[in-house]
């Protein structure tokens, strides 16, 4: 099984991508998480944001390919650490590869949020959407040392 987070914005700052590869690189090798980017809707450019939504929801869904869908919204249902690690648990038997899905600076179409098996909330807080990714990715690690009963995670 794969872990991916397919993002908007391929050109995040070094802080950012420092930050995703810190946590992708202590992932075990039956876990592996891998980043996949797409580009930011090209309609974004002339100001119709729904439309450049819909594209970058497009290339989303395509990089996500076969995968579950867990869509990252505000709207979404908020995580305790355990409970990433149960369902992170529960998909490991399943076998099918998981997808976190990242919208751009405007969020996700509603054609990815009905696309998602999960809506994911981080926090009531609005974060950068380039953030997020370091912020999944530690979690994602951090639920796999609990799985592992590594020391990592101490709550």
């Amino acid at each position: 099984m794969r872990l991916n987070m397919v993002a908007v914005g391929r050109r995040p700052p070094a802080w950012i991508r420092t930050g995703v590869d810190e946590f992708a690189q202590r992932m075990p090798r039956h876990l592996p998480l891998a980043l996949k980017a797409v580009n930011a809707g090209d309609a974004r450019r002339s100001g119709d944001v729904d439309r450049a939504r819909g594209q970058e929801a497009d290339a989303l869904l395509a990089a996500a390919g076969g995968s579950r869908v867990i869509a990252l919204d505000e709207r979404g249902q908020s995580w305790r650490t355990p409970d990433l690690a149960d369902y992170l648990d529960r998909a490991t038997h399943d076998g099918r590869d998981l997808a976190f899905v990242i919208g751009g600076a405007d969020g996700l179409h509603d054609r990815c949020l009905d696309a998602a098996d999960r809506r994911w909330s981080l926090s009531a807080l609005t974060l950068p959407h380039m953030l997020v990714r370091v912020i999944v990715a530690e979690q994602l690690y951090r639920a796999w040392t609990l799985l592992a009963g590594h020391p990592y995670h101490r709550a």
